[in-house]
Parts: C-alpha cells; structure tokens; sequence
C-alpha cells in the first residue's frame, strides 16, 4: 500500500486495526514499564487493566491510523499529526476522566517527572513528542509487519488471532472497569 491509496477496502481492515490497537496499547505498556523504571529508579506495574496493555495508547494508535493514512510516506507529517491527534486525545480523555467520574486521573502529569509544557495535568510535551515518535514506530515499523503477516498466514487464521487478542484486551478493560465501579 502506498501514501495514495485509500483504507484498505477489504473486511481485513476491520482485523488490521485490532491488531494496530494491541499492538499499540502493548507498546504503550512497554514505554511506560521503561520510562519509569529510568525516571523512578525502579519497576511499576503502569495501566488499569490486569494485562500487559495501557488501552490509551490502544485508542491513540488506531487514531493515529485513521488520522496518518494519506500521508504515511511523509515522515514529517507522521510525527507532526501523531503528535497532535494523540495529545489532543489524551487532553479530552484526560479531562473526561477528571471532570465526569469524580475526579478520576488514570494519569497526572501534575506529579509526574519531566513533566515540562503540563497543561492540567492532562498533557505535557514530553507525552506527546513521544506520541509523535510513535507514529513513526507505528508506520515504519508495527503496519507493515502486521501487512507482511496477513499476506504470509492464513486470512482465517489472522482473522482469528486478530480477534482473540483484541477480545482478550477488551475483556480485561471491561473487568477492571466492573471491579473499580465503573461499569
């Protein structure tokens, strides 16, 4: 596929943004199990869910996608609206969270470190300028492979792997949701 071509207009699609999502909500995890562990000096178990996947990051990649497409071959445009899309995204949930469920914070950058360009706690540069590498990573690196994949398997059993996972990680979000009263 190249920058010109619309969505894929096959029910694969559908399968291939699953797999962006986890995929995405896994690297998430992985960033965040890094970040701390560096900024902190030690390990943290991050996210909300029992898995091993931050569901933001799930949401923002799949964004990130539908918002990339067209300009995929142009690195500068993939870090710039990754950049945004995802720290416009993560200001509105962020202020959701806070301001229609009693004042939930899933994150807080009030208190966190390198927290430079805070807005609210909501959103600082640091996060999102590492959205913007995640574009890149996502692009580059995560589609393709999930392309190279669905041409190299089985479409039956790509489909099924695709939903599994992502019903694996939609069961967890729906189970921790239930356990905090949230559901």
């Amino acid at each position: 596929m190249n920058s010109h071509e619309p969505f894929p207009k096959t029910k694969d699609f559908l399968f291939i943004l699953l797999l962006i999502g986890v995929f995405g909500a896994i690297g998430g995890f992985i960033y965040e199990t890094i970040f701390y562990r560096i900024a902190w000096g030690y390990f943290v178990k991050r996210g909300s869910t029992f898995g091993p996947w931050i569901p933001i990051y799930g949401v923002g990649a799949i964004f990130m996608t539908l918002s990339i497409w067209k300009w995929q071959k142009n690195p500068l445009a993939v870090f710039l609206i990754s950049f945004f899309v995802c720290g416009i995204l993560e200001f509105i949930v962020g202020f959701v969270l806070f301001h229609c469920f009693n004042g939930l914070r899933l994150w807080d950058y009030n208190t966190e470190p390198w927290n430079f360009g805070n807005i609210g706690g909501y959103v600082c540069l640091r996060s999102v300028g590492i959205f913007g590498l995640f574009g890149f990573l996502l692009f580059y690196g995560v589609i393709p492979t999930i392309l190279w994949l669905k041409k190299h398997i089985p479409a039956r059993a790509f489909q099924i792997t695709s939903v599994t996972l992502a019903g694996i990680f939609v069961c967890d979000i729906i189970v921790h949701m239930i356990l905090k009263g949230l559901a």
